[in-house]
């Protein structure tokens, strides 16, 4: 990760923001990232350190980091949505090895096939491609999305498309046609 790991929360959004305009793109993350982050849970539920489950551990140092952008309110929320995936993963830990592993490489599978679903419609790839920061800030962007969708962040959310742009729907015939 570079220093861009540990901008403000409005730096991070922004630039993540760039890769994710189109509204179908956005709606596929909707889905796409939390079951990357429950199979990520499934992954990890199984091996221990010190009687924490790795998932957990791994749980708390995002949720550190998450806390330390400078939007206590983003950070709480992204951190307790991470925590209600990896709560729901654990279960899967007690499964059969097979069944488990199985459920876990699935979830992540599906999860990034959604994604890359898309970023068809975005035209763009991935931002994680980037910068592998993208892989936390793609959580926070979500959790960031439903949040103004209530009505949350008002400012935020007017930042971050000021320096982004605006949603849209990408004309994919036009786009064919170039």
């Amino acid at each position: 990760m570079t220093a861009f790991a540990f901008r403000p929360a409005i730096d991070l959004m922004s630039q993540y923001a760039q890769y994710h305009r189109d509204q179908r793109n956005i709606a596929t993350h909707f889905l796409g990232i939390p079951l990357i982050v429950l199979a990520i849970g499934i992954l990890l539920a199984r091996p221990s350190i010190a009687g924490f489950t790795l998932a957990w551990i791994v749980w708390a140092l995002a949720t550190a980091w998450y806390l330390t952008r400078g939007s206590l309110v983003l950070g709480l929320a992204t951190s307790l949505v991470n925590a209600a995936l990896i709560a729901l993963a654990h279960p899967f830990a007690g499964m059969l090895f097979a069944n488990w592993l199985s459920w876990g490489l699935g979830a992540f599978a599906l999860g990034w096939l959604i994604q890359f679903i898309g970023h068809f419609y975005e035209g763009r790839k991935p931002a994680f491609i980037d910068d592998l920061t993208g892989l936390l800030v793609g959580p926070m962007f979500v959790v960031g999305e439903w949040l103004f969708a209530l009505g949350w962040g008002r400012d935020l959310r007017s930042e971050i498309e000021r320096r982004a742009g605006p949603t849209h729907l990408r004309d994919l015939a036009a786009s064919a046609t170039r």
